[in-house]
């Protein structure tokens, strides 16, 4: 398509306030799109049309809900090439992984097509004779849906399907990054035939747009993916006018290599972990914790592994690294690289900008040896292809080296023990935890979330999902 992408509101296609230049981080000359830039006023506006959509939506027969979300995911499924070059171009990841985020898209809208049928109750009898008591979910209400660059549409449509499944409507910012993916989204729901209002997107500065969503008193409740300072400050924005909040944060996680683990197995979870979609995934193994007894060989080969790694455009057949999302993203990781080495970290591998025929934000992934637990890069997340190795003496020293972050999003473990991966997965910090697998790469039906600093709220995905979308109503009856 030529011409502005313009923000959805109330059903129809609106201009923004001003516009913005999508462009394409293997290839700074390739400009994805022209997309709208609302102002708080549209935001608002938004809200109010998903407000005066909901009384009809939510009480819309499951069928309906269902035929909506499964034409879209259908429609997904069927344009996964072309939406996943654009999300190649405008986010950076490589073209298989762009069309593997796609798929997942479609089978969310697909699982929540189900799910609109699926939406259960309870009738409990009460202790007192004669009464029934009937427990039900209701949706509630217009939900404000803030989704982060890196995944830019599988975030969303992760966060829309349940929303719009339960009943509720929804006013959508997608990060100013990657417009594009979520403006196909309400382009494909807006043909898939939801009513007009029901979902609206509004692009623009979460300054002003998303400032706008959080604070408008008819927004029910807000998922947030995003920075840990961000999603703080809008929790306590939700909580002071008791709205709900689900937000998903941060990651520092770890990997832990033990002696006993299978060599080949270790290096491919952490390859995958740390540095594919260019490290910016918060499922990203950024702490590889490594047993003396196999440390020195799971350096060799990791560092062998990673040589052979080849970073160029993300379009382009073959490459494994695509670039990182931006330039400021790319300073920020160049910045921690050189952190890590004023700390007295070692850098065995990567870490420099690398040349490209087009001139894109390219980073050879990083390998830091001879790290701790301490350090700066060991305890903030970098979100970028940076991974730090710290020795741990055995499994428990590994296993506290783990646990010792603000963070509790994914644990990885890599051994052929039994009892340590059994220990380890009642005892990791985390919410989600690997056996033998990359920390990166979960399932679309299970339960998605964190502890500590990385998560607040109800889980996202699957039918945890409902815990954040609707509100439970007990009901008692008399004859």
């Amino acid at each position: 398509m030529t011409g502005i992408f313009r923000n959805c509101i109330g059903g129809e296609w609106v201009d923004g306030a001003t516009t913005s230049l999508n462009r394409n981080p293997s290839d700074a000359g390739d400009v994805v799109g022209e997309y709208a830039q609302a102002d708080a006023a549209q935001a608002r506006a938004a809200v109010a049309a998903a407000a005066a959509a909901f009384p009809s939506w939510s009480a819309s027969p499951v069928q309906q809900r269902f035929d909506v979300l499964d034409r879209a995911g259908t429609e997904i499924l069927a344009r996964r090439d072309e939406l996943g070059t654009l999300l190649a171009r405008e986010e950076g990841k490589t073209l298989p992984e762009g069309v593997g985020e796609v798929v997942r898209a479609g089978n969310i809208f697909k699982f929540f097509a189900g799910e609109a049928l699926r939406l259960a109750g309870e009738r409990i009898p009460s202790v007192r004779p004669g009464v029934d008591v009937e427990v039900t979910r209701e949706p509630i209400g217009v939900v404000g849906l803030i989704t982060p660059w890196n995944f830019p549409i599988a975030i969303p449509a992760w966060k829309a399907a349940p929303a719009l499944a339960y009943g509720n409507t929804v006013v959508m910012k997608p990060a100013d990054l990657v417009p594009g993916c979520a403006w196909a989204l309400a382009d494909i729901l807006h043909r898939a035939g939801l009513p007009a209002g029901v979902f609206n997107l509004v692009m623009g500065r979460g300054s002003v747009v998303g400032e706008a969503i959080v604070t408008d008193p008819q927004v029910a409740g807000v998922s947030f993916t995003g920075s840990v300072s961000t999603g703080r400050a809008i929790a306590a924005k939700l909580v002071a006018r008791m709205a709900k909040v689900q937000l998903e944060m941060g990651g520092k996680n770890p990997l832990v290599v033990l002696d006993d683990a299978d060599l080949g197995t270790a290096v491919t979870a952490a390859v995958q972990g740390a540095y594919y979609s260019t490290g910016q995934r918060c499922t990203a193994s950024s702490r590889l914790i490594v047993t003396e007894g196999i440390h020195d060989r799971f350096v060799r080969a990791l560092a062998e592994r990673m040589a052979a790694l080849r970073v160029d455009d993300a379009l382009a057949p073959g490459t494994d690294i695509g670039p990182v999302v931006d330039r400021t993203q790319l300073d920020q990781d160049l910045a921690y690289v050189g952190i890590g080495q004023a700390e007295g970290a070692r850098l065995v591998a990567g870490g420099e900008r690398v040349a490209r025929a087009k001139d894109g934000h390219y980073l050879a992934p990083a390998l830091f040896t001879e790290a701790t637990n301490a350090m700066r890069i060991a305890r903030e997340e970098i979100f970028g292809p940076v991974a730090a190795v710290i020795r741990a003496r055995d499994y428990d020293e590994a296993l506290a080296l783990a646990n010792d972050t603000e963070f509790g999003l994914c644990a990885g473990i890599a051994t052929t023990s039994l009892k340590h991966a059994s220990h380890f997965r009642r005892h990791a910090q985390a919410g989600m935890v690997m056996v033998n697998l990359p920390t990166a790469g979960v399932d679309y039906h299970v339960p998605f979330g964190g502890r500590k600093g990385s998560s607040y709220g109800p889980r996202e995905q699957g039918r945890y999902a409902a815990e954040f979308h609707t509100v439970v109503k007990t009901a008692y009856v008399a004859p």
